[in-house]
């Protein structure tokens, strides 16, 4: 007998994701919704920011990867999962979006919607995912709720949403009080509204429970004891332990494998069942090697999803083995075997991410979606011990039909009315096509401009500098546009180290006068290592290690009476951001040094001259 096929909704289940731009309070918000729903006993200690489980999230408050946790109201299991705020992990939230039926669009009561926010609501009205909009800080002062929804009531407006999309029901809240409601001024003390919103307005899954098992590999984790463990929303069927499957690849090969543990999510728990059902996210483990975007299905109904595809990447950097004078003083992982391993292991897991090898053993070229993203790969790789060097981060240019494209960003900038100069005079020797301009009701000036990726590598610092700190800046991808010709962005060389040795006070104090440091004294350098930024555009050798040659009344005091000016701490975006072409940064778990790609003075030299040569 056929089996009968009959697609029913999963009444007591709802999967959602959490859409907000970073800061917003979408992490404080899903505290309070999970302590509400009982889940944490009342004695248990609870850590804050509970979804930002990472290290590097927590420092830079933002969210990464995505994560999901569940949370029981009155019989109901939510399962929420939290997408990233940022446009340069978009390839988590793409596949977020397969997962879940409806979304929650956080927005803060006083900046509204903001550009990376429309990024991943973009993704989701084209799913067709209804939304809940969440105005949170209510409580903040200046706050603007009646703005806030007419902003937000455009942007679904201008996404091309559908008219019963722009019909999206409002809940006020406050995720640090635990509060929510109707009305900006009628909160009740509980997140009731909100999950009474969410039972009533977002469908259920829609999925067939007696059909054959299918599901799609949507997120990876790993466990020591387990080894992988496959995330993703049982799409067919049900799932027990010890199951036989079919694995079907994205490249179209198939094997059995077979199941070992099942696990659902509660709270931020996984807890291990007998068997699971359509329509829920499930973790799955003891299935050896799973791809993203792969399908397990019926060992006798081999029926593949399609695959999960994702945005191409935009920029690109060489990582190698470090062959600084210093290598091997700090990290515990040096071999161009070990780096491979660890960047193929990243790009298995990440999807955006794509690592290629190079004619040289000892280099990989990775590609990412922007400065961000990359940069977070290598503080995470620091951070287990690896060392390594990096190239300056480089724009993929495309040729289609023979011309050249790159990569365009939109980009929104907010400065205060006497900085608004500035932002021209930076954008426009960048390239930046100017599209939008609005005074706003703080008196602060929003620009909205159309720039090349590659004039923007750099730009958030001379921005912040010459708007002393002020500028508040957000980009998002525009795709790919013809070509822009050069653009001049280097104002500045660099100061560099004669010699190698230890920085001086002495020294350090003469070397002051042409630009602004890096180092301090005791600082171990190498010749060929980067100190500081010269004053002028070319480069400066400069002899940091030299001592004072005592005269005969000798002043012990003399040394202590020079004055330095603090240096300037670089943090690895920073550094990544001011490299220049003919420069490497040197990476490892304790520091990190900029340097030139070719250490000794001669060779520098040799390598201008075959330039110039080149060039004429």
């Amino acid at each position: 007998m056929a089996p009968h096929h009959n697609m029913s909704k999963e009444n007591n289940i709802r999967n959602i994701a959490i859409i907000a731009h970073v800061d917003h309070g979408k992490t404080t918000l899903v505290d309070a919704m999970l302590k509400q729903s009982r889940i944490f006993r009342e004695n248990q200690h609870v850590e804050e920011r509970v979804m930002d489980s990472n290290d590097l999230e927590r420092e830079r408050g933002i969210t990464i990867l995505s994560k999901n946790t569940a949370i029981q109201y009155k019989g109901f299991n939510i399962n929420i999962v939290d997408t990233p705020g940022h446009a340069d992990f978009g390839g988590e939230v793409e596949r977020v979006m397969n997962m879940v039926d409806g979304v929650l669009l956080l927005v803060d009561a006083v900046e509204g919607p903001m550009p990376q926010t429309k990024f991943v609501l973009k993704k989701a009205l084209e799913r067709g995912h209804k939304a809940i909009v969440v105005v949170n800080k209510i409580d903040r002062p200046h706050a603007r709720p009646d703005e806030v929804v007419n902003t937000t009531f455009d942007l679904f407006v201008d996404m091309g949403a559908s008219e019963e999309q722009c019909e999206f029901p409002i809940i006020y809240a406050s995720g640090l009080t635990g509060s929510s409601g109707y009305a900006p001024n009628e909160l009740t003390p509980t997140m009731e509204p909100l999950f009474e919103t969410i039972l009533e307005y977002l469908p259920a899954p829609t999925v067939d429970r007696q059909g054959p098992t299918q599901m799609q590999a949507t997120l990876l984790g790993f466990d020591e004891y387990k080894g992988q463990i496959v995330i993703g929303r049982l799409n067919r069927g049900s799932i027990r332990r010890n199951q036989p499957l079919l694995l079907m690849t994205a490249t179209g090969e198939t094997k059995q494998v077979k199941l070992g543990q099942v696990f659902t999510h509660q709270g931020l728990a996984r807890v291990e069942v007998e068997e699971a059902f359509a329509g829920d996210i499930i973790a799955l483990t003891g299935l050896g090697k799973v791809g993203i975007g792969d399908t397990l299905c019926d060992i006798n109904h081999p029926d593949p999803l399609p695959p999960i595809t994702v945005e191409e990447p935009t920029l690109r950097m060489m990582i190698g083995i470090n062959t600084s004078p210093f290598a091997g003083q700090d990290g515990t992982y040096l071999t161009s075997r070990k780096i491979r391993e660890r960047l193929y292991n990243e790009a298995e897991k990440d999807v955006a991410l794509r690592v290629e090898d190079t004619d040289s053993a000892d280099h990989f070229m990775v590609s990412g979606r922007g400065e961000l993203h990359l940069s977070i790969l290598i503080e995470n790789m620091r951070r287990e011990g690896y060392e390594f060097q990096v190239s300056k981060p480089e724009v993929i240019i495309k040729v289609i039909d023979g011309k050249k494209y790159e990569p365009y960003e939109q980009v929104e900038i907010e400065v205060s009315n006497e900085q608004q100069g500035a932002v021209v005079e930076l954008l426009g020797k960048r390239k930046g096509q100017l599209l939008d301009m609005t005074v706003l009701d703080s008196g602060n000036i929003q620009f909205v401009y159309k720039a090349p990726s590659r004039g923007l590598l750099g730009f958030r610092l001379q921005l912040l500098t010459a708007t002393r700190g002020e500028a508040l800046m957000n980009t998002l991808f525009a795709g790919y546009e013809p070509y822009a010709g050069e653009i001049e962005t280097h104002d500045f060389g660099s100061l560099i180290a004669w010699e190698s040795g230890t920085a001086t006070t002495y020294a350090l104090h003469s070397a002051q006068e042409r630009g602004q440091l890096y180092i301090t004294p005791g600082t171990e350098v190498y010749e060929g290592m980067v100190v500081g930024q010269h004053i002028r555009e070319n480069d400066l050798e400069v002899n940091v290690c030299k001592k004072k040659h005592l005269t005969s009344i000798r002043r012990a005091t003399a040394e202590e009476a020079l004055r330095l000016d603090t240096p300037r701490q670089l943090s690895i975006d920073d550094a990544l951001e001011i490299m220049k072409e003919d420069e490497l940064l040197e990476i490892t778990p304790k520091t990190f040094r900029l340097r030139k790609k070719y250490l000794a003075r001669n060779e520098r030299a040799r390598h201008q001259k075959q330039k110039k040569y080149e060039a004429e």
